[in-house]
């Protein structure tokens, strides 16, 4: 993790994207500065942070008694304000940017099942730093323009963003969103039902990192081309010994389509919440995936085959919250050049 050096003495414009699986930082006149999963490592004894991010992903399931990993962010909820707090300070103290958060300006995204006080409780996070303005944002409108999406035009665009711990689905029209909700099925909850399936069909234990491994190299929605086993290992439930098996891409395909079919459930439940006029532009313009998750091998064809809608994943979809916030930034000083407000959500 490199310093950066801004070289220069006016406000910085610095966005957060606080996401379950990972955290993004972009910073105005350099680009994104670190893109890390949101994972916390600390030393038990000294109740001190030693790694975050790729460090401490290294050690989940790998820990001991004098070490303990957390992810201070769980299904798109802060569970530990403090560990939230540690882990954007090591973060800052590591990139050597803790002199431009004097008086800078943080956007963090949030998820829209964000509640009041957990939006306040970004906020103060956000001041903790030195920061003089602190704003909030959904991360699905983030989304949206980080998917080259004009939201400030008249018409009615669907945004499906499959994060790591929510999928946040909304209609934005005019620069807000219309109707929108969030289902806990994500990245996560799809990682761990290959776990659970592995342990179910196969009688073997295995971690967090192999499911996920599974998931993104042989997951699919549809069948694909060059389809092959892949070999996993762990250890057998029944005699506790260790033990490898082949995995096929046909069984993880059955193993995604449940919770999938979920996130479809609730992309009908808004449609059919979405005014008349604006279920014709969705009708044209069709659904735009974003997130992760939306990684996953033929799950745009998938969903558009379902529906009878043509459905497309953003480019560089796990970005786009980030780049989105990239593009909110003269919006952002519009704000702070005309208003004395320092808390916007």
């Amino acid at each position: 993790m490199a310093i950066i050096n801004t070289g220069s003495n006016k406000m910085k414009y610095i966005s957060i994207d606080l996401g379950t699986a990972h955290t993004l930082v972009y910073l105005s006149g350099i680009g994104v500065i670190y893109n890390e999963p949101s994972i916390v490592a600390y030393n038990i004894k000294e109740n001190k942070i030693f790694a975050v991010g790729k460090e401490a992903a290294k050690l989940v399931g790998k820990g001991n008694k004098s070490i303990r990993v957390v992810r201070p962010m769980v299904d798109g909820v802060i569970t530990d304000v403090r560990a939230t707090q540690a882990q954007l300070n090591y973060i800052f103290t590591r990139l050597g940017l803790k002199k431009d958060l004097k008086n800078s300006v943080i956007l963090m995204a949030s998820p829209s099942v964000c509640t009041e006080l957990e939006k306040k409780a970004l906020v103060k996070i956000g001041h903790s730093f030195g920061a003089k303005h602190v704003y909030i944002e959904e991360e699905v409108k983030m989304s949206a323009l980080g998917a080259n999406i004009d939201i400030n035009k008249p018409t009615g665009q669907f945004i499906v963003d499959m994060g790591g711990g929510t999928t946040d689905i909304a209609v934005i029209t005019s620069g807000d969103l219309v109707v929108s909700d969030s289902v806990k099925v994500a990245g996560n909850f799809l990682t761990l039902e290959v776990l659970k399936y592995i342990r179910s069909q196969h009688g073997l234990e295995i971690g967090e990192r192999t499911a996920e491994q599974i998931k993104t190299e042989i997951g699919s929605l549809v069948k694909y081309n060059d389809e092959r086993k892949i070999k996993v290992y762990g250890r057998d439930v029944v005699s506790g010994l260790p033990r490898e098996i082949e995995v096929s891409p046909s069984e993880i395909r059955e193993v995604l389509k449940v919770p999938i079919t979920k996130i479809i459930e609730l992309i009908v439940k808004i449609l059919e919440q979405t005014p008349p006029e604006l279920a014709g532009d969705i009708f044209r313009n069709g659904i735009t995936l974003c997130g992760g998750s939306a990684k996953i091998k033929n799950i745009d064809r998938y969903i558009s085959e379902t529906l009878s809608l043509p459905v497309r994943v953003a480019d560089e979809p796990l970005l786009c919250v980030i780049n989105g916030t990239k593009k909110f930034e003269n919006d952002i000083f519009e704000k702070v050049g005309t208003s004395n407000k320092e808390v916007s959500y």
